[in-house]
């Protein structure tokens, strides 16, 4: 099965290897005792990364998965809103 991200996938890809690249970084400042402002610095920027992903995720569900699933109408497309809308809580949330 193909998801909405199927075309994105080599982007999620790199963008999650970059992430897992600072929180490696991360783990290097804090095993150095670097001044935590900095180790801090770098947290928000792997949170922002992160982030980044999820919500091109998000917009790939919507844009292919809750669309289809709307087209064809019925309990499908109700559960698919109620996922997007549940993504969406937790993307906030967090």
């Amino acid at each position: 099965m193909k998801h909405g991200y199927a075309a994105d996938k080599d982007a999620v890809l790199a963008r999650l290897r970059r992430v897992e690249g600072q929180v490696r970084g991360i783990a290097r400042m804090v095993e150095d005792d670097t001044y935590c402002i900095d180790i801090l610095t770098q947290v928000s920027a792997a949170t922002r990364a992160l982030e980044n992903v999820a919500l091109l995720l998000l917009d790939d569900h919507l844009d292919h998965c809750v669309r289809d699933a709307a087209r064809a109408g019925g309990p499908a497309a109700d559960e698919k809103l109620r996922e997007a809308s549940a993504a969406i809580a937790r993307l906030v949330r967090s």
